[in-house]
């Protein structure tokens, strides 16, 4: 869904609440959240409504209890106006390279803190998983400031932030924040997200030809970036362009990315990449996903990374 439809569709929480019904309940029969009861729910409308709770909501009459359209879902406990929720979706569908929560702050007319809470949650709904067949390329990347000029004093060490990045080739991209770059780190990850019968097909490096030789013989190709960056059909071009529009978002929209939250700006760059020709459908997949998902709180979100695990 384009954003201009979203901005002159969804005007009112009401017409949101209807969208959420039609896809919590595509046949029209409203089921119990509760007890899972199909067609014994009555609908009741609130003539007068405080802050945070819904104008219609439903009673079950096999169980008794009552439960609104967003029960159960991201939004239930939420006091932000359906109306904005649909807009950052919306908007966070269509940025190529991402949405800062500063701008989604001016954009919305929210406070920072809600903005940058907002935009992790959306995220949250953006996670896929699936095995990559084919021909795969993989490779590692730093995300990490730019280098000092000459003259200037060495930036202060800080945590690697490595990213793996596995894409099939006219597939799908897999982006995995890892704590480095070394063999241990790399082998768990190629071997949990690529087939086995697929074709890997990575750069020179002395850990990637080992992974090569031990998982997949006779089933990976190695390209020695001194010499060549193309030799036909052996490279790795496909992944590093997913790479650079990583970067790209990183360094040009956030500025700085906190490598406890990486994980997430990975989810979500690999989630609209693995969707470029479907921009229409990405709303209501997000939309979806946000209605079934557990809710991300806030205390598990600023936790610290040892008991945020």
């Amino acid at each position: 869904m384009k954003m201009i439809d979203v901005t002159q569709r969804f005007t009112t929480d009401d017409k949101c609440l209807d969208y959420i019904e039609k896809m919590r309940w595509p046949n029209g029969e409203v089921g119990c959240v509760h007890c899972g009861e199909i067609g014994h729910v009555s609908r009741i409308v609130r003539q007068k409504k405080s802050k945070n709770q819904r104008a219609r909501i439903f009673q079950c009459t096999a169980c008794g209890k009552q439960f609104s359209a967003t029960s159960g879902t991201i939004f239930n406990d939420s006091h932000l106006p359906l109306t904005k929720w649909f807009l950052a979706i919306a908007m966070i569908c269509e940025a190529k390279k991402g949405m800062s929560a500063l701008q989604l702050q001016r954009h919305l007319g929210v406070n920072y803190r809600t903005a940058w809470y907002l935009c992790h949650r959306i995220r949250e709904a953006m996670q896929e998983g699936g095995i990559l067949t084919g021909i795969v390329e993989a490779d590692e990347t730093f995300i990490s400031p730019k280098k000092p000029r000459k003259g200037n004093p060495k930036p202060k060490k800080q945590e690697p932030d490595v990213v793996l990045g596995m894409i099939k080739r006219g597939g799908k991209l897999r982006l995995i924040p890892m704590k480095d770059a070394k063999m241990a780190s790399i082998e768990p990850h190629l071997l949990k997200h690529i087939s086995k019968d697929a074709l890997l097909q990575m750069d020179m490096s002395l850990a990637h030809g080992i992974i090569g030789e031990r998982h997949f013989p006779g089933r990976h190709r190695l390209i020695d970036h001194i010499a060549h960056y193309v030799l036909g059909d052996n490279h790795t071009n496909t992944i590093e362009n997913a790479f650079s529009l990583l970067k790209r978002g990183i360094y040009g929209t956030f500025h700085h990315v906190s490598i406890k939250h990486l994980g997430r700006y990975c989810e979500e760059f690999s989630y609209r990449f693995n969707r470029r020709g479907m921009q229409l459908q990405m709303f209501d997949a997000t939309l979806k996903n946000l209605t079934r998902g557990k809710a991300l709180t806030y205390s598990k979100l600023t936790a610290s990374p040892v008991s945020a695990s």
